[in-house]
């Protein structure tokens, strides 16, 4: 029997399980998939971001809820280098602060988290499966059989509603709403956007568009995007997405190191060139740069200056975000009302949660990963206090 009871074997829900066991708890993690962290381990294919090396009021405020951003005041960039060193992870930080891993990969890092969770008695189990409530007990379909567990404490780290494949399906909000819980609804975060492109776009499928500026309500971003079948996706667009999926406009500045003035003296005295042959010559713009603005700039502007104009806020043409289920992340989840301070639910006393299914977002770049971690490390305290261990 287990004091603490974590469902769900992420990163929220292995890191409970650690604190709680180390304030001298016994834990039980318990995963419906065959194996733990298989969306950790789908970011570690494109290394692994897990932080950002960032002053604290600047990291803090990528949160969309302020609260999540308070948490990461006692769990933030380096506590989780220091968490993650723990475990015998060489890490580096790049050029725009995003921390990971030396050998790029969530594998050995997991593997070194698992040995140490089993060193401190945390029994990890797979193939249990949460399947709601009967009374006061958790009712899962196990590979013996149907069981029903009633702990001292539960931590529910099950995810938000992307990539349901990997086990965030939010199969868990009716078992919580009827309970009543409060529960924003699930939309993407982090997500591409669909768009119909002509024909002529048909050479640049899969390419990057690279040096872009683009801005959206409030947001901004420096990074790139990559021009695919679907639309448009990467790291640049997923910085402003949460914008553009709320309503704001999605422009793009393509010359964004040179000033509207610049450009619109490196656009005189086109002469006999064709608009195609001036814009690479005059503002070295690459074919891809060239093919967008001829995709969502027509009819063009004749005179320099309304050019240049398009050139630093060319309007993006899509039709809505691409599907929940494709989103890096998800918006939405248990309210912040329906939870105490410690992340207990209110309407389940004993019953914390932490995690994507927390109504919470940020953008990629090791906010996401650090605040799983923070979250699952504050329910993680709360569950051990609840069941008389770790001190009041």
């Amino acid at each position: 029997m287990a004091d603490v009871l974590v469902i769900g074997a992420g990163p929220a829900g292995l890191m409970a399980a650690e604190v709680a066991a180390r304030a001298g708890a016994r834990v039980s993690v318990l995963e419906a998939r065959p194996s733990p962290a298989r969306k950790l381990l789908m970011a570690g294919r494109s290394g692994l971001n897990l932080t950002r090396d960032e002053a604290p009021e600047a990291f803090a405020g990528r949160y969309s809820a302020p609260w999540i951003g308070a948490m990461t005041a006692a769990f933030g960039p380096p506590e989780v280098r220091a968490w993650a060193e723990s475990l015998g992870i060489a890490l580096f930080a790049g050029s725009t602060g995003r921390v990971f891993p030396v050998e790029m990969k969530a594998s050995p890092l997991l593997r070194a988290w698992l040995a140490r969770l089993g060193e401190m008695g945390v029994r990890v189990q797979s193939r249990w499966r949460w399947t709601g409530f009967d009374g006061p007990a958790l009712c899962f379909d196990t590979p013996e059989g149907p069981r029903s567990l009633t702990p001292g404490a539960t931590v529910l780290a099950l995810g938000g509603a992307s990539w349901p494949r990997l086990g965030s399906d939010a199969a868990w909000v009716p078992w919580l709403a009827a309970r009543g819980v409060e529960i924003a609804p699930f939309r993407p975060a982090n997500m591409g956007f669909q768009v119909v492109w002509s024909d002529h776009m048909t050479p640049f499928l899969g390419q990057p568009v690279k040096g872009l500026a683009l801005q959206a309500g409030a947001l901004r971003s420096r990074g790139e995007m990559v021009i695919s079948a679907r639309g448009i996706e990467g790291g640049g667009i997923y910085e402003v997405s949460a914008a553009v999926r709320d309503g704001a406009a999605l422009t793009l500045d393509l010359c964004p190191d040179r000033s509207l003035l610049e450009v619109t003296g490196r656009l005189g005295a086109r002469g006999k060139a064709s608009l195609t042959t001036h814009l690479r010559k005059a503002l070295r713009l690459d074919p891809v740069k060239i093919a967008l603005v001829q995709e969502w700039g027509r009819p063009l502007p004749q005179t320099p200056e309304r050019l240049a104009r398009l050139l630093k806020a060319l309007p993006v043409r899509h039709a809505g975000p691409r599907p929940l289920a494709e989103a890096i992340s998800s918006a939405g989840g248990i309210t912040r009302a329906a939870m105490g301070p410690d992340l207990e639910l209110a309407a389940l006393p004993g019953v914390f949660a932490a995690g994507e299914m927390l109504d919470w977002e940020a953008p990629t770049g090791g906010y996401l990963l650090t605040g799983c971690l923070a979250t699952g490390r504050i329910a993680g305290q709360a569950a051990a206090r609840h069941v008389g261990k770790g001190g009041a």
